[in-house]
């Protein structure tokens, strides 16, 4: 299983906006120290809270500062750009960090810029679909290219560097569950990121993911595995369930409230369109979209249930935010990467059951004596000492 980081970011419009790009970056780096393995950044143009506009310039300044952490984007918005500027931008940063990218491509989710690029909101997943196609095709061919679609016209054009990664570099595709979104993501061997809370019909479930991804895959001649899965959530972990509710309540209200409603209104966080916007609680969001508040322990009851309806978890990514000060954001990733990862991966494995085969022979009283014996009787004065056996 892969564990992964999300970054919107998502900051308050009244402070300096360096200082929290530095946090960002700060974060990230924390991340490859703790043993994470991807850390995924979001594109947005307005509406002042998600604020970073060109993510493959932050992972640029990332990529020097690291060696093993993967580095993606989640996601960003195809129609905004002219394929060829993104598949060769994108090649480019591939080599910059040695093969550690991921693209990760969506239409656009925030309506502020829809409306800011001026495109008619029925156009994005087409132009997402065009887009796509151009760039694998760039991204595979060693030679020009002509397309010609209803958006971008290629006449003989070809990338002077490909990718680091071949054939190509690794791509992903956002996903509530559409079959037109797990069919796109199969066509082109694609990841996939799904929300943790399950959406609607005609979404498909969960446990059906990736088996539609994997059969769409190769049916074009792609291979994905269970690993190219991720399911995104928040997760904020303290030592007590009681200290991190009491650590997040208010923030959760400011985020949902002050930013979420102001974009996209209380649709998606209520449970009917009647429902009054003072019923949509803290609580209520966590239980409803299924975010992770409280212990590691927490964590794994509630991964380990969400793992058993998926029909294995390929990956989790981990929404970043400032919901705390920054010290308590690393503190719970670091109790994420102490007890959650090595439980999923089965590095504490062995310890556990040591612990537990030495705690039921000192039950049984096969443990020998040691500390506080009179080893008098077996080495009288004088005698021969050497050979002293001492087991600690």
């Amino acid at each position: 299983m892969k564990f992964a980081f999300f970054m919107m970011p998502l900051h308050l419009p009244t402070e300096s906006p360096s200082l929290a790009f530095d946090r960002d970056l700060d974060l990230l780096l924390y991340a490859e120290q703790l043993g994470y393995d991807e850390f995924f950044v979001g594109e947005h143009h307005t509406a002042a809270w998600e604020n970073i506009p060109a993510p493959d310039m932050f992972l640029a300044k990332a990529s020097g500062l690291t060696s093993v952490i993967k580095l993606g984007t989640s996601v960003v918005s195809a129609p905004f750009h002219h394929p060829f500027e993104l598949a060769e931008r994108f090649a480019f940063l591939d080599h910059l960090s040695k093969g550690r990218v991921i693209l990760g491509l969506g239409p656009c989710g925030l309506p502020s810029d829809v409306k800011l690029f001026n495109i008619p909101p029925t156009k994005l997943r087409p132009m997402l679909e065009e887009s796509v196609d151009i760039m694998v095709k760039l991204l595979e061919s060693p030679d020009p290219i002509d397309y010609e679609g209803k958006f971008w016209n290629l006449r003989d054009m070809a990338l002077q560097l490909r990718s680091y990664q071949q054939p190509r570099l690794k791509m992903a595709m956002a996903t509530s569950g559409s079959t037109g979104s797990l069919d796109l993501a199969g066509k082109y061997g694609m990841m996939i990121f799904s929300p943790s809370a399950q959406a609607p019909p005609p979404a498909l479930p969960f446990r059906e993911h990736y088996p539609r991804l994997k059969a769409t895959a190769e049916s074009h001649g792609y291979s994905v595995e269970r690993e190219d899965t991720r399911i995104a959530t928040y997760v904020y972990l303290a030592d007590t369930r009681e200290q991190a509710w009491a650590d997040v309540e208010q923030s959760i209200q400011r985020d949902v409230h002050d930013y979420f409603f102001v974009i996209n209104g209380s649709a998606g966080w209520a449970d009917s369109p009647d429902q009054p916007e003072e019923d949509i609680t803290p609580e209520f969001v966590v239980k409803r979209r299924r975010w992770i508040v409280g212990t590691p322990d927490d964590a794994i009851e509630q991964l380990e249930a969400l793992d058993e309806e998926v029909g294995g978890l390929g990956g989790v990514m981990i929404t970043t935010h400032e919901w705390v000060p920054h010290e308590k954001s690393r503190y719970s990733m670091e109790l994420f990467a102490r007890y959650v990862i090595p439980h999923f991966r089965g590095h504490s494995a062995d310890l556990k059951r040591e612990w537990k085969r030495t705690q039921d022979a000192r039950a049984a009283g096969t443990l020998p004596v040691v500390l506080g014996r009179d080893l008098k009787d077996e080495y009288p004065a004088g005698g021969d000492q050497t050979n002293l056996d001492v087991r600690i």
